[in-house]
This record gives structure tokens, C-alpha cells and sequence, in this order.
């Protein structure tokens, strides 16, 4: 369960990174703690399991339409930074996208 591990660890700290920056909480909002919660569900249930490739690159969608629409926003926001606040996490999750293709 490793690259499902890593996948929930660099999922959770985005979204606290957009939502401490972008919405200026210390704590995670209801909002964002709801899609934290749905992310790790969707994770736990990847019919890919330790075989998966960033969820960018998946040719399933498990995301609703809503929550998709939810998590670009974040991603948006928060991808880019995530090399400046967490680089070690930022690179090897471009890295393993990179192998996937």
C-alpha cells in the first residue's frame, strides 16, 4: 500500500496547503476537509491499487463532477506552490508521472 499511502500523504497536504494559504485557515475548512475525506475514499478504492498512475493521467474518473471541479481548483492553486513548501513530495510525484506516460 505504498504508492496509495503516498498518493493520500501528497493528496492531504495540498489541500491544507491551499486551504491555509488560499482561504487563510490554520485548521482544515469543512469544505476542504470533506474533499480531503473524499480523495482518501476514492484512493482507498482505486481499482489500480499499488499499479496506479497520478490520478491526472487515470483514464477512470472516480470523481464526481463536483468534486473533480473542486480538486482542479485546488490543484490550481496549490500544485505549483507544492514545490516551493514541499519539494521532496512535489518531485517525486512529477517523477512517477513522468514514468507513467
Amino acid at each position: 500500500m505504498l504508492r496509495i499511502t503516498q498518493e493520500k500523504r501528497i493528496v492531504e497536504q495540498i489541500i491544507r496547503l491551499y486551504c491555509r494559504h488560499k482561504e487563510g485557515n490554520r485548521e482544515l475548512c469543512a469544505e476542504c476537509r470533506a474533499l480531503l475525506a473524499y480523495a482518501h475514499a476514492r484512493l482507498e478504492h482505486c481499482p489500480f491499487g499499488e499499479k496506479k498512475q497520478t490520478c491526472r493521467l487515470c483514464p477512470v474518473h472516480c470523481y464526481k463532477r463536483d468534486m473533480r471541479e473542486r480538486m482542479r481548483q485546488v490543484m490550481r492553486y496549490a500544485g505549483p506552490r507544492m514545490l516551493w513548501f514541499h519539494p521532496v513530495a512535489a518531485l517525486r510525484h512529477l517523477w512517477q508521472e513522468y514514468c507513467y506516460r
